[in-house]
């Protein structure tokens, strides 16, 4: 019988003793992920996730998730979903009770979860309309509507703000960015999931790898299961999480696995270049992570912790 083991990205140690006393109580990896990514989503001084997360580029939160279950491949997903607090939970519905989809996006998610009966909430909190609005007084009007806006449509002027503001922003200081738990349990079942309010002051409608199975998570029975966090657009294009589930396919531990896929996303052009990482967990039980700088961890938890542990991830640089 295989030792439960769960372990997560920065800021998963929110989730990662609830999702533990599941799994030591001989329950699921599916419910233990679930569990987990909730009290991340619902923790208000997290603005990345769930309530409190930031906003658009139009002040309205959009939230991604995904959970993956390694022995199916199944797979569900939710993306730029508004006023839901956990979409972790709408992306288990969508793989259990929509097998005919994997991802939902948009209204019609939110469709979906109000036939389902999920509660509807705020998502913008006062501290996180502040950051936003701090950020808002650091653009100079001007600037954002550049030369020549004065002749075009409203709407078309306030396109091309959101660009801008895409491309002015920056998160506010502090630990920031993707949650992702991935989970053993006894029965041996390694599941996968991630959630996140995205990019801060993003494109309206912007879906990243969070709700892309191959990009920001993947779970594979046969050789273990992997999630990303950061510039989700690299890891789209470099279909990260899949690459790191590959390597260990082919023998690497999860440590090199995630460090060569990184190398591979790091040889991309990208002018809106940020860090990339990634976390990976065998079916034996083994764990490891790579990041794009030193001193970047990930939490570990197994069934003999009392606490969270914290792990060094390998560095690029």
């Amino acid at each position: 019988m295989p030792e439960v083991v769960i372990i997560g990205s920065e800021r998963s140690e929110a989730g990662i003793p609830a999702a533990m006393e599941i799994l030591r109580r001989g329950g699921s990896a599916l419910e233990a992920v679930e569990r987990g990514l909730i009290a991340c989503e619902d923790n208000l001084a997290d603005h990345y996730v769930g309530t409190g997360g930031l906003p658009n580029a139009r002040g309205i939160v959009e939230l991604d998730a995904s959970i993956m279950v390694g022995s199916s491949r199944a797979f569900g997903a939710v993306g730029a979903v508004k006023n839901f607090p956990n979409p972790i939970s709408i992306a288990r519905a969508v793989l259990e009770q929509l097998p005919q989809h994997a991802l939902l996006v948009g209204e019609g998610a939110e469709a979906f979860a109000d036939s389902l009966g999920f509660t509807r909430a705020e998502l913008l909190t006062p501290e996180a309309k502040a950051l936003w609005l701090e950020q808002l007084k650091s653009v100079n009007s001007e600037s954002i509507e550049g030369e020549n806006t004065k002749a075009m449509s409203g709407d078309e002027r306030y396109r091309q703000a959101a660009i801008e503001l895409v491309k002015k922003f920056a998160p506010h200081e502090g630990p920031w960015g993707t949650i992702n738990i991935i989970a053993l349990d006894r029965s041996g079942e390694i599941v996968c999931g991630v959630s996140t309010s995205g990019y801060p002051y993003k494109h309206p409608g912007r879906v990243g790898d969070s709700s892309i199975p191959g990009a920001g998570n993947y779970a594979d029975l046969r050789y273990g299961a992997a999630a990303c966090t950061g510039r989700g657009e690299l890891s789209l294009r470099g279909g990260t999480a899949r690459t790191v589930v590959e390597n260990m396919r082919v023998g690497l531990s999860p440590e090199d696995a995630c460090f060569e896929a990184l190398i591979d996303a790091r040889n991309l052009p990208d002018d809106f270049r940020a860090e990339l990482r990634c976390l990976a967990l065998t079916p034996d039980g083994r764990h490891g992570g790579a990041a794009g700088m030193e001193g970047s961890t990930y939490t570990l938890m197994t069934e003999h912790s009392t606490q969270p542990e914290f792990r060094p991830r390998k560095a690029l640089l």
